[in-house]
């Protein structure tokens, strides 16, 4: 039987917020082979995960331009130009957020996020729902990464709630695997529409 759900942790980018690296990339390389190849082998998602876990953008982007000088600028544009990655809200599951709000359960998030660039967002009004959060834990800022268990566990003192009665919702497998390691029910999300489904049957929403 399912264990009743108190307070729901939204993971943000690619749940709440359109982030991909591609908006920019593809304004500066003229065909998608070339993205595909800056973003596998330049600055590839395990660079940015460095980023993500605290890693100043500026030592990154050095320490890769000495690797690759001949991409030295495409390698600077990944700060100089970072909020080109960004697409906007992801309205169909802001929508889930603002009624789990108006029903009065508690919201908290945790994102694998760069503790520089997150400001970007976090203060523009376009992204004023992140106001519906208790708190927003940011990988960055504590120099921890999903899927460390010790993320999870900083995560659940911030909500002073049982692990078995938080739902965990991300965009990426691998933490969600790690959320329920920790005893936390996880909700894989792909689409808007499967996550109101989910909390539809978990009596969350109507």
């Amino acid at each position: 039987m399912q264990q009743p759900v108190s307070t729901v942790i939204f993971d943000l980018g690619a749940v709440l917020i359109d982030w991909n690296p591609r908006y920019l990339y593809r304004k500066i390389f003229d065909d998608e082979a070339k993205v595909d190849h800056f973003l596998r082998e330049i600055c590839p998602p395990e660079w940015n995960k460095t980023l993500d876990a605290g890693r100043p953008f500026a030592q990154a982007v050095a320490d890769q331009s000495v690797k690759f000088p001949e991409f030295r600028d495409e390698i600077e544009a990944y700060h100089t130009r970072w909020l080109e990655m960004i697409g906007g809200p992801i309205a169909g599951t802001v929508t889930i957020l603002e009624e789990l709000d108006d029903k009065r359960v508690p919201l908290y998030a945790l994102t694998n996020w760069s503790a520089e660039s997150f400001p970007l967002v976090r203060h523009d009004p376009t992204y004023a729902f992140l106001d519906r959060f208790r708190h927003i834990v940011v990988s960055g800022e504590i120099m921890l990464i999903k899927p460390d268990p010790e993320i999870y566990r900083h995560t659940l003192e911030k909500t002073g709630e049982k692990a078995e009665n938080c739902l965990f919702i991300d965009d990426s497998k691998a933490n969600c695997d790690g959320a329920q390691a920790m005893g936390i029910q996880s909700h894989h999300f792909t689409s808007p529409e499967k996550l109101a489904d989910d909390l539809k049957r978990r009596g969350l929403i109507g």
